[in-house]
Protein backbone atom coordinates (compact mmCIF):
# COMPACT_ATOMS: atom_id res chain seq x y z
CA UNK A 1 0.00 0.00 0.00
CA UNK A 2 2.16 3.40 -0.85
CA UNK A 3 2.25 5.71 1.59
CA UNK A 4 0.81 9.06 0.70
CA UNK A 5 -0.97 7.78 -2.54
CA UNK A 6 -5.11 7.97 -1.94
CA UNK A 7 -6.74 5.11 -0.59
CA UNK A 8 -9.90 3.15 -1.95
CA UNK A 9 -11.25 0.60 -0.09
CA UNK A 10 -14.38 -0.94 0.32
CA UNK A 11 -16.22 -2.46 3.71
CA UNK A 12 -17.78 -5.72 3.96
CA UNK A 13 -19.74 -7.15 6.08
CA UNK A 14 -18.36 -10.40 8.80
CA UNK A 15 -21.81 -11.47 9.69
CA UNK A 16 -21.90 -15.22 9.53
CA UNK A 17 -24.61 -14.86 7.02
CA UNK A 18 -23.08 -13.49 4.49
CA UNK A 19 -19.46 -15.26 4.65
CA UNK A 20 -20.04 -16.28 0.99
CA UNK A 21 -21.42 -12.71 -0.39
CA UNK A 22 -18.19 -11.03 1.69
CA UNK A 23 -15.28 -13.18 -0.15
CA UNK A 24 -16.93 -12.98 -3.76
CA UNK A 25 -16.78 -8.96 -2.74
CA UNK A 26 -13.42 -8.84 -1.40
CA UNK A 27 -12.28 -10.66 -4.26
CA UNK A 28 -13.67 -8.53 -6.98
CA UNK A 29 -12.37 -5.91 -4.98
CA UNK A 30 -8.94 -7.25 -5.21
CA UNK A 31 -9.30 -7.72 -9.25
CA UNK A 32 -10.09 -4.09 -9.60
CA UNK A 33 -7.05 -3.74 -7.42
CA UNK A 34 -9.14 -1.34 -4.97
CA UNK A 35 -6.14 -0.86 -1.84
CA UNK A 36 -7.88 -2.23 1.17
CA UNK A 37 -11.24 -3.94 2.50
CA UNK A 38 -12.70 -3.33 5.95
CA UNK A 39 -14.44 -5.53 8.71
CA UNK A 40 -15.67 -4.28 12.35
CA UNK A 41 -14.78 -6.05 15.29
CA UNK A 42 -17.44 -6.68 17.48
CA UNK A 43 -16.08 -9.47 19.17
CA UNK A 44 -19.16 -9.98 22.02
CA UNK A 45 -21.66 -10.99 19.17
CA UNK A 46 -21.94 -13.80 18.50
CA UNK A 47 -23.58 -13.97 14.71
CA UNK A 48 -20.16 -11.85 13.17
CA UNK A 49 -17.08 -13.64 12.30
CA UNK A 50 -14.04 -13.20 14.20
CA UNK A 51 -12.63 -10.21 12.78
CA UNK A 52 -8.87 -11.49 12.28
CA UNK A 53 -10.14 -14.96 11.38
CA UNK A 54 -12.09 -12.93 8.81
CA UNK A 55 -8.90 -10.82 7.17
CA UNK A 56 -6.05 -13.71 7.05
CA UNK A 57 -8.85 -15.91 5.55
CA UNK A 58 -9.95 -13.11 2.73
CA UNK A 59 -5.88 -12.35 2.62
CA UNK A 60 -5.11 -16.03 1.72
CA UNK A 61 -7.42 -15.62 -0.91
CA UNK A 62 -6.54 -12.23 -2.90
CA UNK A 63 -3.10 -11.04 -4.41
CA UNK A 64 -2.55 -7.06 -3.68
CA UNK A 65 -5.29 -5.43 -1.39
CA UNK A 66 -4.69 -5.19 2.13
CA UNK A 67 -6.79 -6.08 5.21
CA UNK A 68 -8.17 -3.64 7.93
CA UNK A 69 -10.29 -4.22 11.26
CA UNK A 70 -11.99 -0.92 11.07
CA UNK A 71 -11.41 -0.51 14.11
CA UNK A 72 -9.32 -3.41 16.35
CA UNK A 73 -11.28 -3.00 20.06
CA UNK A 74 -7.78 -2.78 21.66
CA UNK A 75 -9.32 -3.49 25.31
CA UNK A 76 -10.44 -7.10 24.08
CA UNK A 77 -7.52 -7.13 21.93
CA UNK A 78 -4.28 -6.67 24.67
CA UNK A 79 -1.70 -4.70 22.34
CA UNK A 80 1.22 -7.55 22.89
CA UNK A 81 -1.20 -10.07 20.97
CA UNK A 82 -2.39 -7.69 18.50
CA UNK A 83 1.02 -7.00 17.45
CA UNK A 84 1.72 -10.57 17.23
CA UNK A 85 -1.36 -10.68 14.97
CA UNK A 86 -0.66 -7.97 12.58
CA UNK A 87 2.64 -8.40 12.34
CA UNK A 88 2.17 -12.71 11.54
CA UNK A 89 -0.44 -11.41 8.53
CA UNK A 90 1.99 -8.90 7.20
CA UNK A 91 4.77 -12.08 6.79
CA UNK A 92 2.03 -14.47 5.69
CA UNK A 93 0.48 -11.95 3.00
CA UNK A 94 3.52 -10.12 2.03
CA UNK A 95 2.71 -6.95 3.91
CA UNK A 96 -0.65 -6.45 3.36
CA UNK A 97 -2.63 -5.50 6.43
CA UNK A 98 -3.05 -1.92 8.00
CA UNK A 99 -3.40 -1.80 11.51
CA UNK A 100 -6.69 -0.05 12.74
CA UNK A 101 -6.61 0.84 16.42
CA UNK A 102 -9.22 2.01 18.84
CA UNK A 103 -9.72 2.74 22.46
CA UNK A 104 -12.75 1.32 22.88
CA UNK A 105 -16.11 1.32 23.22
CA UNK A 106 -19.27 -0.60 24.66
CA UNK A 107 -17.92 -0.96 27.33
CA UNK A 108 -20.96 -2.91 28.83
CA UNK A 109 -20.12 -5.26 26.02
CA UNK A 110 -16.98 -5.28 26.65
CA UNK A 111 -16.95 -6.25 30.71
CA UNK A 112 -19.53 -9.36 29.39
CA UNK A 113 -16.27 -10.14 28.10
CA UNK A 114 -14.69 -10.22 31.43
CA UNK A 115 -12.43 -7.75 30.17
CA UNK A 116 -12.45 -4.60 33.20
CA UNK A 117 -13.98 -1.70 32.40
CA UNK A 118 -11.84 1.54 32.28
CA UNK A 119 -12.59 5.18 32.92
CA UNK A 120 -12.13 7.24 29.11
CA UNK A 121 -9.24 9.11 30.40
CA UNK A 122 -7.50 4.79 31.50
CA UNK A 123 -8.42 4.12 27.74
CA UNK A 124 -6.52 6.43 26.29
CA UNK A 125 -3.61 6.67 28.24
CA UNK A 126 -3.86 2.33 27.21
CA UNK A 127 -4.24 3.20 23.79
CA UNK A 128 -1.19 5.38 23.26
CA UNK A 129 0.88 2.83 25.69
CA UNK A 130 -0.98 0.30 22.74
CA UNK A 131 1.47 2.07 19.67
CA UNK A 132 4.75 1.94 21.74
CA UNK A 133 3.98 -2.11 22.52
CA UNK A 134 3.30 -2.79 18.71
CA UNK A 135 5.65 -0.92 16.91
CA UNK A 136 8.32 -2.29 19.66
CA UNK A 137 7.22 -6.14 18.33
CA UNK A 138 7.99 -5.09 14.82
CA UNK A 139 10.94 -4.50 13.06
CA UNK A 140 13.37 -7.26 14.41
CA UNK A 141 16.34 -6.54 16.69
CA UNK A 142 17.13 -7.01 20.30
CA UNK A 143 14.49 -8.68 22.94
CA UNK A 144 12.05 -5.53 24.04
CA UNK A 145 11.78 -4.56 27.60
CA UNK A 146 8.82 -1.80 28.62
CA UNK A 147 7.42 -1.14 31.80
CA UNK A 148 3.79 0.70 31.28
CA UNK A 149 0.78 1.78 33.15
CA UNK A 150 -1.27 -0.80 31.26
CA UNK A 151 1.55 -3.19 29.27
CA UNK A 152 4.59 -4.90 30.45
CA UNK A 153 6.86 -6.54 28.14
CA UNK A 154 10.10 -8.52 29.59
CA UNK A 155 12.84 -9.30 27.13
CA UNK A 156 9.94 -9.92 24.47
CA UNK A 157 11.76 -10.63 20.84
CA UNK A 158 10.53 -8.38 18.24
CA UNK A 159 8.91 -10.09 15.07
CA UNK A 160 11.34 -9.81 11.89
CA UNK A 161 9.00 -7.90 9.53
CA UNK A 162 8.32 -3.92 9.57
CA UNK A 163 5.15 -2.73 11.53
CA UNK A 164 2.08 -2.08 9.31
CA UNK A 165 0.70 1.25 9.55
CA UNK A 166 -1.62 2.50 11.86
CA UNK A 167 -4.96 3.70 11.48
CA UNK A 168 -7.27 5.07 14.40
CA UNK A 169 -11.15 5.52 14.67
CA UNK A 170 -10.05 8.80 17.74
CA UNK A 171 -13.35 10.47 18.80
CA UNK A 172 -12.57 12.58 21.64
CA UNK A 173 -10.18 15.51 21.74
CA UNK A 174 -7.23 13.53 23.74
CA UNK A 175 -7.84 10.11 21.52
CA UNK A 176 -7.15 12.78 18.90
CA UNK A 177 -4.41 14.46 19.92
CA UNK A 178 -2.41 10.22 20.21
CA UNK A 179 -3.41 9.94 17.02
CA UNK A 180 -1.79 12.96 16.27
CA UNK A 181 1.02 11.78 18.10
CA UNK A 182 1.43 8.57 17.14
CA UNK A 183 -0.80 7.65 13.80
CA UNK A 184 -0.76 7.19 10.25
CA UNK A 185 -4.16 7.71 9.43
CA UNK A 186 -7.06 8.53 11.06
CA UNK A 187 -10.88 7.27 10.22
CA UNK A 188 -13.49 10.32 11.55
CA UNK A 189 -16.20 8.31 13.60
CA UNK A 190 -19.26 8.33 12.90
CA UNK A 191 -18.36 8.57 9.01
CA UNK A 192 -18.38 12.09 9.41
CA UNK A 193 -16.81 13.60 5.86
CA UNK A 194 -14.45 16.57 4.72
CA UNK A 195 -17.47 19.35 4.82
CA UNK A 196 -18.50 18.11 8.75
CA UNK A 197 -18.16 20.23 11.37
CA UNK A 198 -16.96 16.81 13.27
CA UNK A 199 -14.03 17.14 10.87
CA UNK A 200 -13.64 20.50 11.03
CA UNK A 201 -13.75 20.60 14.78
CA UNK A 202 -11.34 17.35 14.88
CA UNK A 203 -8.85 17.55 12.79
CA UNK A 204 -6.78 20.48 14.08
CA UNK A 205 -6.58 18.64 17.24
CA UNK A 206 -4.82 15.87 15.39
CA UNK A 207 -2.79 18.76 13.33
CA UNK A 208 -1.75 20.69 16.10
CA UNK A 209 -0.62 17.34 18.28
CA UNK A 210 1.45 16.64 15.26
CA UNK A 211 3.04 19.36 15.21
CA UNK A 212 3.76 19.71 19.30
CA UNK A 213 6.12 16.65 18.75
CA UNK A 214 7.64 17.71 15.28
CA UNK A 215 5.31 15.59 13.27
CA UNK A 216 4.72 16.67 9.85
CA UNK A 217 0.26 17.01 10.08
CA UNK A 218 0.77 15.69 6.16
CA UNK A 219 1.79 12.11 7.36
CA UNK A 220 -1.23 11.48 8.68
CA UNK A 221 -4.10 10.49 5.92
CA UNK A 222 -7.52 10.95 6.59
CA UNK A 223 -9.01 7.64 5.26
CA UNK A 224 -13.21 8.27 5.88
CA UNK A 225 -15.74 5.49 6.01
CA UNK A 226 -18.20 6.68 3.46
CA UNK A 227 -22.06 4.95 3.30
CA UNK A 228 -23.85 6.07 0.27
CA UNK A 229 -26.19 5.01 -2.67
CA UNK A 230 -24.88 4.61 -6.18
CA UNK A 231 -27.50 5.61 -8.62
CA UNK A 232 -28.03 4.96 -12.40
CA UNK A 233 -29.23 8.54 -13.06
CA UNK A 234 -27.84 11.66 -11.03
CA UNK A 235 -29.79 13.02 -7.75
CA UNK A 236 -31.80 16.29 -7.56
CA UNK A 237 -29.47 17.13 -4.51
CA UNK A 238 -26.30 14.53 -3.17
CA UNK A 239 -26.96 15.78 0.28
CA UNK A 240 -29.49 15.89 3.24
CA UNK A 241 -31.01 18.89 4.70
CA UNK A 242 -27.79 18.47 7.78
CA UNK A 243 -25.44 18.19 4.87
CA UNK A 244 -24.78 14.45 4.93
CA UNK A 245 -23.70 13.03 1.88
CA UNK A 246 -26.44 10.41 0.65
CA UNK A 247 -24.94 9.52 -2.91
CA UNK A 248 -25.50 9.87 -6.45
CA UNK A 249 -24.70 8.37 -10.00
CA UNK A 250 -21.20 7.34 -10.46
CA UNK A 251 -20.63 11.23 -12.15
CA UNK A 252 -21.82 12.89 -9.13
CA UNK A 253 -19.52 10.67 -6.63
CA UNK A 254 -16.51 11.51 -9.17
CA UNK A 255 -16.73 15.33 -9.06
CA UNK A 256 -17.65 14.85 -5.15
CA UNK A 257 -14.81 12.76 -4.36
CA UNK A 258 -12.17 14.29 -6.57
CA UNK A 259 -12.85 17.39 -4.92
CA UNK A 260 -12.62 15.88 -1.61
CA UNK A 261 -8.97 14.63 -2.22
CA UNK A 262 -8.07 18.62 -4.43
CA UNK A 263 -9.59 20.98 -2.27
CA UNK A 264 -9.84 19.06 1.39
CA UNK A 265 -6.30 16.96 1.29
CA UNK A 266 -8.78 13.72 2.06
CA UNK A 267 -6.43 10.90 2.14
CA UNK A 268 -8.85 7.93 1.30
CA UNK A 269 -11.71 6.33 1.23
CA UNK A 270 -13.83 2.86 2.40
CA UNK A 271 -17.08 2.73 0.54
CA UNK A 272 -19.67 1.13 2.69
CA UNK A 273 -22.98 0.57 0.14
CA UNK A 274 -26.12 1.14 1.43
CA UNK A 275 -29.54 1.85 -0.68
CA UNK A 276 -31.72 -0.60 -3.17
CA UNK A 277 -29.15 -1.59 -5.30
CA UNK A 278 -27.81 -5.39 -3.92
CA UNK A 279 -24.46 -5.05 -2.22
CA UNK A 280 -22.72 -6.66 -4.98
CA UNK A 281 -23.68 -4.76 -7.41
CA UNK A 282 -22.99 -1.50 -5.43
CA UNK A 283 -19.27 -2.85 -4.81
CA UNK A 284 -18.87 -3.31 -8.08
CA UNK A 285 -19.75 0.26 -9.42
CA UNK A 286 -17.30 1.52 -6.92
CA UNK A 287 -14.55 -0.18 -7.74
CA UNK A 288 -14.94 -0.50 -11.38
CA UNK A 289 -16.20 3.28 -12.52
CA UNK A 290 -16.51 5.23 -9.16
CA UNK A 291 -12.69 4.48 -7.89
CA UNK A 292 -11.60 4.50 -12.02
CA UNK A 293 -13.18 7.92 -12.56
CA UNK A 294 -11.92 9.50 -9.39
CA UNK A 295 -8.37 8.52 -9.95
CA UNK A 296 -8.65 9.58 -13.91
CA UNK A 297 -9.90 13.33 -13.12
CA UNK A 298 -6.97 13.70 -10.18
CA UNK A 299 -4.81 12.60 -13.03
CA UNK A 300 -3.35 9.50 -10.97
Amino acid sequence: MAGNAVQYGIGVSNAVRDVEQTMEIVEAADRAALGHFSVSDHPYVGQMLDAYSLVGVALGRTRSISGLVNVSNLPTRPAPMLARAVTSLAVLSGGRVVTGLGAGGSWDDITRLGFPRLTGGEAVRAFEEAFTVIRSLAGGGPPVTFKGEFYHLDRIEPAPVNEPPIWTGSVGAKSLAVTGRHADGWIPGHAADWLSSRYRESRPIVDEAALAVSRDPRDIATIYNLPGRITPTPLATTRDQDGRWLGGSVSQWVEELSGAVSEHGAGGFTYFPVGDLPVERSSALWAEEVVPGVREALGN
